[in-house]
């Protein structure tokens, strides 16, 4: 069986600079990474070319052995750390754009998620505040039955019962075998549904590792880690 993800050299130059750089590392089916750095380290890019919304410069990256395309973007969910619909759009003109876009969108699902987190769908979505903005962005991606989730700073900025809710969902409610990629810029937040913990830095990989068996060789947590790494 194809790794889920599979990166190779990927490389990707905006004005001259390298926000993704050399960069290889593979994700199997099943996983939870969580790719960590601080900002402009390359995690957005990284998902973005995952994604397949920008195109490598150098290298290659897959989705279950296909180049990003029509086919990946159907088993392929991005949550981006922002996104725009047209300003007099509601809530439900959103969950009506997922139902009809994309063929594994479980609608009952998502009304269920955005009442849980109390998101009105008459509202309009530009009235919303930014917590709630993410909620919605945040219910709207899981709800979709997918094969690779990647989720850019998904928890950032909402309440305890969104984060409670989105680590629930990723650790026991997403589809058998599907894998996440959760980026963050703060371990602690997400570091208990890990099963993978890298940290970018610089467009490059320095440290992709099983989180259990990093804990256990060297005896702290992956946000001690990762401050030590960055000293932050």
């Amino acid at each position: 069986m194809a790794p889920i993800l599979e990166c190779k050299e990927l490389t990707k130059v905006f004005g001259g600079v390298e926000a993704v750089s050399g960069l290889s590392f593979t994700v199997e089916p099943g996983r939870v990474v969580g790719l960590f750095g601080v900002k402009g380290s390359g995690k957005t890019t990284l998902l973005k070319l995952a994604a397949g919304l920008l195109t490598p410069d150098r290298g290659s990256v897959l989705i279950e052995g296909r180049k990003p395309g029509i086919e990946t973007k159907r088993v392929t969910a991005f949550m981006p750390d922002a996104e725009s619909f047209e300003d007099r759009s509601s809530v439900s003109d959103a969950i009506r754009f997922y139902r009809d876009f994309y063929a594994d969108f479980d609608e009952n699902r998502a009304v269920e998620s955005l009442s849980s987190l109390g998101i009105d769908r008459k509202e309009k979505i530009s009235d919303l505040s930014k917590g709630s903005a993410v909620k919605l962005r945040l219910a709207l991606t899981l709800s979709r039955r997918a094969r690779l989730y990647l989720l850019d700073d998904p928890v950032a900025g909402t309440d305890i019962a969104t984060v409670s809710y989105a680590l629930n969902t990723i650790a026991t409610g997403r589809p058998e075998g599907s894998s996440v990629i959760i980026a963050s810029q703060t371990p602690s937040d997400v570091e208990r549904v890990i099963t993978d913990a890298a940290f970018i830095s610089g467009g490059g990989i320095v440290l992709f590792e099983d989180a259990e068996k990093l804990r256990a060789e060297k005896g702290k947590s992956v946000n001690s880690l990762f401050t030590e790494e960055f000293k932050c």
